[in-house]
């Protein structure tokens, strides 16, 4: 589809941005205003500390198993780089560190392998 296949009404766009801003807004306010100032519950705590552990894998994962370069079809490369970030990650316990062995390997094997 080119731009001019997808024209639309600009009243549309707007309507679109108002509603994600409102959401938005009162998505965060729900969190920060109204439950801002009160003390949370320890099992809610408990949970709250795996969301970074759960999002960060949820982001990740789609570009190792249908990476954009390869127009979607699986890689080795990615897989590579992603098995030894994962090797890393786990006996060093470090997420920087992980992180900087995952671009390194994938940047070397592209290199490497093209």
């Amino acid at each position: 589809m080119t731009a001019t296949e997808l024209a639309f009404d600009h009243s549309t766009l707007w309507l679109v941005i108002a509603g994600l801003a409102i959401g938005s807004y009162g998505l965060r306010f729900a969190f920060i205003g109204l439950v801002g100032n009160r003390t949370m519950p320890a099992w809610l705590m408990r949970h709250l500390r795996y969301t970074a552990v759960a999002i960060i894998p949820a982001l990740v994962a789609p570009l190792v198993v249908w990476p954009a370069p390869t127009q979607g079809e699986p890689s080795l490369i990615h897989f590579a780089a992603a098995a030894l970030t994962f090797v890393v990650a786990v006996f060093s316990k470090n997420v920087l560190l992980a992180m900087a062995t995952g671009a390194c390997s994938l940047w070397t094997l592209m290199y490497v392998f093209g």
